[in-house]
C-alpha cells in the first residue's frame, strides 16, 4: 500500500524548474509542486525500524539561530519540512541545504558540500535535476524570521537517501538555483555559512 501510494504520488507529480515562489508574506511558503527521482531512483524495501521524525536546531557564528523538522509518515513518500529561522536580514532569500556530513568539529565548514549521491549539479527544489540535499532558499519577513513548510520527494529519514546524522545548513546569500555557471551549478553561490546543526531522529 505504501509503495502504491508513492508511485501515485510519482506519476501525478509535476516537475517544474520554475524559480520557487513564497506567499505574499515572504514568510511563509507551502509548495503544491513536487519534483521527485526517476523510477530507478526508488527506495528499497521499507526497514523494520522506520524513522518518521527527525528535528534539527540551528546555530553558528552569526545571530542566525533556528529548527527545522521533518516527519515521513510513509517509507518512499515525502518528507515535510516545517521550521522557523530568525536573525536573518529582513526581507531576505537564503540558501538552505542538507549538506553531506554531521561533522561540525570545525564549524558549519565541516558539514562537507551538499548531499549529492547521484552527482548531479545544484538545482532548484523543484526542479528534476538537483542534488539531493538542495532545498532551495528560506524567505525572511520584514523582522528577519523565515516560517516554512513544504513536502520534498528527495529526501528520505530511512534508506540511503536518508538525512539522518547530516547537517542543515543556513546559508548567508541567496542561492540561485543553479541557473548561472561554474559555482552556481555546484553551491548555488549561496555564499557562506550562516548557522547550521546536526539532523537527529526524534521519537515518533
Amino acid at each position: 500500500m505504501r509503495c502504491a501510494t508513492f508511485v501515485a504520488a510519482l506519476l501525478a507529480s509535476t516537475v517544474s524548474a520554475l524559480p520557487y515562489t513564497p506567499e505574499a508574506t515572504g514568510a511563509t511558503a507551502t509548495s503544491t509542486i513536487v519534483a521527485t527521482p526517476p523510477s530507478n531512483e526508488l527506495p528499497a524495501p521499507a526497514p523494520a525500524d522506520l524513522i518518521t521524525r527527525a528535528v534539527v536546531t540551528l546555530s553558528g557564528d552569526s545571530s542566525v539561530t533556528g529548527t527545522v523538522n521533518f516527519t515521513q509518515e510513509n517509507y518512499g513518500g515525502p518528507v515535510t519540512v516545517s521550521g522557523l529561522v530568525q536573525g536573518l536580514d529582513p526581507s531576505s532569500q537564503r540558501g538552505f541545504h542538507v549538506h553531506a556530513f554531521g561533522d561540525l568539529v570545525g564549524g558549519c565548514a565541516s558539514a562537507g558540500p551538499h548531499f549529492n549521491p547521484f552527482n548531479r549539479t545544484h538545482g532548484d527544489r523543484l526542479s528534476s535535476t538537483r542534488h539531493v540535499g538542495d532545498l532551495g532558499n528560506v524567505f525572511s519577513d520584514e523582522n528577519g524570521i523565515a516560517t516554512f513548510t513544504f513536502d520534498d520527494y528527495y529526501i528520505s529519514l530511512n534508506g540511503p537517501l536518508s538525512i539522518i546524522g547530516r547537517a542543515v545548513v543556513i546559508h548567508a546569500a541567496t542561492d540561485d538555483l543553479g541557473h548561472g555557471e561554474g559555482d552556481s551549478l555546484a553551491t548555488g553561490n549561496a555564499g557562506a555559512r550562516s548557522a547550521c546543526g546536526v539532523i537527529g531522529r526524534t521519537p515518533a
